[in-house]
């Protein structure tokens, strides 16, 4: 059987639309340093050229004997590098905010997080199709299953979290994790007590930083004044915040998507991305890309996303190996999360988080990592009843 058409062209799709954004939307960064006109264009495209060659690659390879060793290789791979990392000295590994993400190589940056997202969806998929099953067990013994992947999560909260300052990964393969362990056969108390127990942690890493407190402040400072307006004047008085630091990016960002209406400024035609938004073509793109080609250009792209879900979630339901059914599922989980918080934090719905638009924004790691995952759904689609 060959592999699913429809979801490659569709990735292929999206990456296209990716590429063409890389040489819009930077423009004042390559005048600001002075870059050539061609930069990011040329980077995105060579990278993504380098994508679309491993997802077609990895789709030819048989899923039953190669799925495993690809899966395992991006884990333990991805987690040496994260653990090294912090023991290399500056000149090889990238530092931001006194965090440590990306490792210097000729040429480009290589950020492990997003390659360990896909093995640490496959390390659930094959744990969670071994371990549980749909048999009706108490809560104690389905805490007893579940309670070494939490030591585990531990450990990636830390890595990520921690040392990285990257709250948001977390947050996104926490939400996997636990949809995955609900579909494979978990009852729905341990999907509330998971869901309720990850909303503790994410919000005692938040009152831990002071960074991430007043980026709360700052996200709440921008909508409290239409989210009070439902609340009696003694409670409102209570909540509103009045040294809230300026959300200047979320200010920007609402700007770019109003500005661009309904079918948008034209493509190279926007004006926020000239010095307002900063980081217009990785974290802010779908802002940058609601400028130039309106409601309509961000309709376009979400219609190919959700089919692109839908392919992969179709794959999912219809392959009869356990850990194919769930590692695909995983992966469509991982795709759509990504997209929802960064959509939701750039229209101010939620704050914004350092997450890149799968397949859109600008950068090695994510778009290659991105296409690592769907070759292997590829590959198991081969397997599927479609």
């Amino acid at each position: 059987m060959s592999a699913d058409k429809s979801l490659f062209y569709l990735s292929v799709t999206l990456l296209t639309i990716g590429v063409i954004f890389s040489f819009s939307l930077p423009v004042f960064v390559t005048l600001l340093f002075d870059y050539s006109e061609f930069h990011f264009f040329i980077r995105q495209f060579v990278v993504c050229i380098l994508g679309i060659f491993l997802m077609w690659s990895i789709s030819l390879l048989d899923a039953n004997k190669t799925l495993k060793f690809i899966g395992t290789g991006l884990l333990l791979g991805s987690l040496i590098l994260m653990g090294l990392m912090y023991f290399l000295p500056s000149s090889i590994v990238t530092e931001v905010g006194g965090a440590k993400r990306w490792i210097k190589f000729p040429g480009f940056s290589l950020a492990p997080v997003e390659f360990f997202k896909i093995g640490f969806v496959y390390f659930l998929a094959l744990s969670f199709s071994r371990k549980i099953d749909n048999s009706k067990k108490t809560l104690k013994d389905e805490l007893k299953i579940l309670l070494p992947y939490l030591g585990i999560f531990g450990i990636v909260i830390y890595l990520i979290a921690v040392l990285q300052n990257d709250l948001g990964q977390v947050i996104v393969l926490a939400a996997t994790l636990i949809m995955m362990a609900l579909f494979a056969g978990t009852s729905f108390k341990i999907f509330s007590i998971g869901s309720f127990g990850a909303i503790l942690v994410a919000f005692g890493a938040i009152v831990s930083s002071e960074h991430r407190i007043l980026r709360i402040k700052s996200w709440w400072g921008n909508i409290q004044d239409m989210v009070l307006k439902i609340f009696p004047d003694s409670m409102a008085n209570v909540l509103r915040v009045d040294d809230a630091p300026e959300p200047y990016q979320i200010g920007h960002s609402l700007n770019a998507i109003r500005h661009g209406e309904i079918f948008g400024e034209g493509l190279g035609a926007g004006v926020v991305k000239l010095g307002y938004l900063s980081e217009v073509h990785t974290d802010f793109v779908l802002a940058g890309i609601a400028e130039e080609a309106g409601v309509v250009g961000i309709i376009v792209i979400v219609g190919l996303l959700i089919t692109l879900l839908y392919r992969i979630f179709l794959i999912s339901s219809r392959s009869e190996d356990r850990c194919f059914h769930l590692f695909t599922l995983g992966i469509g989980l991982l795709i759509s999360f990504s997209f929802i918080m960064n959509s939701y934090g750039i229209t101010s719905i939620t704050p914004i988080k350092g997450i890149a638009v799968p397949f859109l924004s600008y950068g090695g790691s994510s778009i290659l990592a991105t296409c690592v995952g769907i070759g292997m759904v590829l590959m198991i689609s081969k397997k599927a009843n479609l």
